[in-house]
């Protein structure tokens, strides 16, 4: 791996410095308790409190209503009628504008500026999450998080334009340039893909899967963000707080992105959310209980870190939402707005409920006390639940959550530094095969050496290696080469049978066969001891 092929992977285009764009004028509403490139007049906490208050209710709203829609008109989500988000966009940020010249106006043209931001922030990421969806992983993914690292770079340059400036910029020049962005590209989507033809009353239970693999890490990322929300509604106080915020959550938004980028040329990166969340428990609720000890300083800093997690976070839920759309073929839109809405609405719910224990005198307790009294307790239940709740505990085995995965983008073949391909790393052991075929993600641990149940289970790890497969490309392999029919496998992967075929299209297409015989001749070729 050299220098170069480092840098084709920062390689810049029009999906990701559309999104990127997007992401950085986002950023500039509100987003962290203040307005930074509006007049101080609109920094007054009461209108803050309201902008937000508003935006954030209707943008989490958007989200549950899209799930409804999804579910019950799916025929719309092939459609991608950028206006429908990009008009409320645009009224939301000219009522900001006016509010600056009509002083007896401000509280409710904020209000409506609020509103309208939420509907067409809540428009755009979904537009972009279906694009993400749609494109293979490896397009998808690295638009996505490569977008993510230039819009912190964007986001620090609109620093550097005149404030007077920019608040036009925003409306004439960015906004139509990321709707143009996203426009043109949904002309490149393959719309006969399962997850746009897919009807979800009728494979209902295809959906129960999903929502099943996906609440939990909902759960967990929706507790960051209850955290984040909490510490939010504090922050509102102060705009010098809110600019912290700010630059702290793009700065650890860059870094993260380019983190994963050059790792990702290196070796295949799988996290599981439900597993990080069990590692940043115990330090989130020790900060809180720090909380009313350290005052002011303290809870700064504390805002701008939750924050900056919270911003990765919500990268890796639109992988993992992305993902699940492409392995499961279900519908982007659904997956998003499941997932999206519990994070956001529990965002809500921490922001609410921060400014609400602010207000409330309690004899003998500051607003700090009450926030980490009241954090702690509702982070113990939602720690709770995310692990598996009641049922969990009585079963004693929890449900297995998917992996946020990207394979490696190493060149094939090659080895991965510091150790072995996986190709050659086999063991043989007793094994079920139909439970390791079915959580092909879970079969392996990070410091574990992966064990498989026949030769045809090693040469399909080998494959897997040497052209880059995902989880779920390998496991269909896997069936398919085992001489089960498109019927069978969608069975026993509960997923649609249209879903099984694009799966073995793209399989077909990164092996560079044609037949179903090619295919089998092509694992049976290998030897998986030479790994060759």
């Amino acid at each position: 791996m050299n220098a170069a092929t480092i840098l084709r992977a920062f390689k810049p285009n029009t999906t990701l410095f559309g999104y990127a764009s997007f992401l950085a004028v986002n950023a500039t509403g509100a987003w962290g308790g203040f307005f930074p490139f509006l007049p101080m007049k609109l920094q007054e906490p009461p209108i803050l409190l309201w902008f937000f208050l508003v935006q954030s209710l209707v943008f989490a709203g958007c989200f549950f209503l899209s799930v409804a829609g999804a579910y019950r008109f799916p025929g719309p989500t092939r459609l991608f009628i950028v206006r429908l988000s990009a008009i409320p966009y645009l009224l939301g940020w000219f009522c900001l504008i006016g509010s600056m010249y009509f002083d007896q106006w401000v509280l409710p043209l904020v209000i409506a500026g609020g509103g309208f931001i939420g509907i067409g922030s809540a428009g755009f990421y979904m537009l972009w999450q279906r694009l993400f969806a749609s494109l293979d992983s490896d397009a998808g993914n690295h638009n996505l998080i490569l977008g993510t690292a230039y819009a912190s770079l964007l986001y620090f340059a609109l620093h550097l334009v005149p404030h007077a400036i920019t608040v036009y910029l925003i409306p004439l020049v960015i906004t139509p340039f990321f709707a143009l962005a996203i426009s043109l590209k949904s002309r490149e989507i393959d719309f006969n893909q399962p997850m746009f033809e897919d009807i979800p009353k009728k494979n209902k239970g295809v959906y129960r899967r999903a929502i099943s693999n996906l609440a939990r890490p909902a759960l967990c990322v929706g507790s960051l963000g209850l955290c984040a929300g909490l510490i939010r509604a504090l922050a509102i106080d102060d705009p010098s707080i809110g600019s912290l915020v700010n630059v702290l959550s793009m700065g650890a938004s860059l870094v993260t992105a380019v983190v994963f980028l050059v790792l990702w040329q290196f070796k295949s990166v799988r996290l599981n959310v439900v597993s990080l969340f069990r590692v940043v428990f115990p330090v989130i609720i020790t900060s809180f209980v720090l909380l009313p000890f350290l005052g002011n300083a303290y809870a700064q800093w504390l805002a701008a870190i939750l924050y900056a997690a919270y911003s990765v976070a919500i990268m890796l839920m639109m992988i993992q939402c992305a993902q699940s759309s492409r392995d499961h073929g279900t519908n982007p839109v659904f997956v998003y707005g499941f997932f999206g809405g519990i994070v956001y609405i529990l965002h809500d719910a921490g922001f609410i409920g921060g400014t609400i224990a602010g207000q409330v005198a309690v004899p003998g307790l500051t607003s700090y006390a009450i926030v980490a009294i009241g954090a702690g307790y509702i982070l113990g239940f939602m720690y709770f639940f995310g692990q598996g709740g009641f049922q969990n505990a009585v079963r004693n085995s929890a449900p297995l959550v998917p992996d946020v995965e990207l394979v490696s983008l190493a060149p094939a073949g090659s080895a991965i530094p510091g150790g072995t391909s996986d190709a050659t790393r086999v063991k043989s052991g007793p094994r079920n095969e139909s439970a390791r075929m079915l959580h092909p993600a879970q079969s392996t641990k990070a410091n574990e050496e992966p064990f498989y149940h026949d030769r045809v289970s090693k040469q399909v790890a080998a494959i897997r290696q040497e052209y880059r497969l995902s989880a779920r490309e390998a496991e269909v392999m896997e069936h398919i080469v085992r001489g089960k029919t498109v019927v069978r496998i969608a069975e026993e992967l509960v997923i649609s049978e249209n879903t099984v075929r694009m799966h073995s299209k793209r399989i077909y297409a990164k092996l560079n066969v044609h037949k179903k015989q090619e295919l089998i001749d092509l694992v049976d070729s290998l030897d998986p001891k030479s790994g060759s």
